[in-house]
Order: structure tokens, then C-alpha cells, then sequence
């Protein structure tokens, strides 16, 4: 009794980080102007590769260093935070819309099941990285072209869910009992079968905006996805890549953001999933 009360106790302080942890990245994606220190793309060669405030050497002003061209790293890091943010909440909204909706199709309409699932088993033939890659190379970087290449790549995961749940949910006496008093399709899909399977749209959302931030980050990594120009976790990397021995500040930083972000959401996930489903505690 006493270490399944020490685990719960365990498992509330982790969620309680991940949930203030995610507060904190949203105030400071949406307040990015206001707290960073330093125009984020501003140049001061005459402070190149300072290192952070508290190593010898650093240059006053500059709390986590700079860069090869003398930008603030906090600054850089502040505003990355908007650029991860906001890739993966709408590049997530993109794919769950897509993936719901060919989900509940598929799972109602026999006909049209068949098609899509093949469909599906086409694209999990190819890692998602991999893909994204492939088709961001072809229509090139930039911040639109990125969301639109992470949103169409991971609709399968919800599709083939949904799926699944609309099969099981469509044979519910209460589906059956609305379709007997005359109830039209689009009313028996979205009044009474989508409304009960919010949970794992929910649990699968979650997962899936740590997934595509570190997705975003990957291809900004590789130069094909957010342009150097725009402040991003993943440039930063990129950049920081051919100084880590001489001055290991410039990837450190955001690689820290990147996994504190991505931990807090797996937790976070987590979370939700045993919120929705007591057995799985």
C-alpha cells in the first residue's frame, strides 16, 4: 500500500511538471517580444562565441552567450519556442482533421474502408521522417510548406484508430436506435459516434505534437525546413553542430528545450491516457 501511494505520489509531481513546464513554454512563446533580451537575428561580431554569463570570458549583456555571428542564445531560444510551438499544434490539427474524418468514413462505409486502408498501409510502408524529408525536398523549405509536409504525413495513426472505434461504436444500441428513428448518416458520424471517441483523438493529439516538434527540428537540422533566417531550435543545432568543441553553449541550449518540451508532452500524454482510462494506471 505504502509504494503504490509513494508511486502515485511520484507520477502527481511529474505530471504537475509537465503541466507547469508547458505553461511556462506557452507564456514564453506568446510573450517572445517582450521577454527576450536581444533582437533574436541582431549581429554583433565584436561578441562572437561569448560563452554564458557565469564561464570566464563572457560578455556582459549576453546571459547564455552567442553565436558565431554575436546573436543572443537566449534571445534565439525564446523565440524558437514560438517557431516549435506553433509547427506543432497546427501541423497536429492538419493530420487529426485528415486522419478523423477518412477514420470515421472508413469505418462506416465499407466500400470506401478498403481504398483508404490500403492508402494507409502505403505510407507506414515509409518512415514519417523519411517521407516528410522526400516531400520537402521537392516543393522546398519554408514555414508553410513545413506545417503542410508534417500535417498530410501523420494522419495514418488517427485514421486507422478511429477506424477501429467507429467499427466497434456503430453496432452500439444507441447508434442503432438513432438510425431506426431516421437519423442521416453525417448525424449518426458526427452527433453520436464522434462525440464518444474523443479520447483517443485527444491521447493520439498529444503524442503527436512531441512527435512533430522533433520532427520540425530534425528537417531544420538537415536545412529543409524552417529558413535560416527564422530563429528555430533546430537551426540552432544545425549551426551549433561545427562549434561543439569550442563552444558547446550554441547546441546545448536548444537541444535542453527540445527535450524538456517534448518530455513534458510525453508525460502529459501519458496523463490524459490514464485519465481516460482508469485500467491503464
Amino acid at each position: 500500500m505504502g509504494k503504490k501511494k509513494r508511486k502515485g505520489n511520484i507520477g502527481n509531481l511529474f505530471n504537475w511538471f509537465s503541466i507547469i513546464t508547458l505553461v511556462l513554454f506557452i507564456i514564453i512563446a506568446v510573450f517572445a517580444p517582450l521577454i527576450a533580451p536581444h533582437d533574436p537575428n541582431a549581429q554583433n561580431l565584436l561578441a562572437r562565441l561569448k560563452p554564458p554569463i557565469w564561464a570566464e570570458g563572457a560578455e556582459p549583456g549576453y546571459l547564455l552567450g552567442t553565436d558565431n555571428l554575436g546573436r543572443d542564445i537566449l534571445s534565439r531560444v525564446i523565440y524558437g519556442t514560438r517557431i516549435s510551438i506553433l509547427v506543432g499544434l497546427l501541423a497536429v490539427v492538419i493530420s487529426g482533421t485528415i486522419g478523423v474524418f477518412i477514420g470515421l468514413l472508413s469505418g462506416y462505409y465499407r466500400i470506401f474502408d478498403g481504398f483508404m486502408m490500403r492508402i494507409a498501409d502505403i505510407q507506414l510502408a515509409f518512415p514519417t521522417i523519411l517521407l516528410a524529408l522526400a516531400i520537402v525536398a521537392v516543393l522546398g523549405g519554408g514555414l508553410g510548406n513545413l506545417i503542410i509536409v508534417l500535417g498530410i504525413t501523420g494522419w495514418v495513426e488517427y485514421a486507422r484508430v478511429i477506424r477501429s472505434e467507429v467499427l466497434s461504436m456503430k453496432t452500439s444500441d444507441f447508434v442503432v436506435a438513432a438510425s431506426t428513428i431516421g437519423a442521416s448518416d453525417g448525424r449518426l458520424l458526427f452527433r453520436h459516434i464522434l462525440p464518444n471517441i474523443l479520447a483517443p483523438i485527444i491521447t493520439i493529439a498529444t503524442f503527436h505534437v512531441a512527435a512533430t516538434i522533433i520532427a520540425e527540428s530534425s528537417l531544420s537540422f538537415l536545412g529543409l525546413g524552417v529558413p535560416i533566417s527564422i530563429p528555430s531550435w533546430g537551426n540552432m543545432l544545425s549551426e551549433g553542430q561545427l562549434y561543439v568543441s569550442s563552444a558547446w553553449w550554441m547546441s546545448l541550449f536548444p537541444g535542453l528545450m527540445i527535450m524538456f518540451v517534448v518530455l513534458a508532452i510525453n508525460i502529459l500524454g501519458d496523463y490524459i491516457r490514464e485519465g481516460f482510462n482508469p485500467n491503464a494506471k
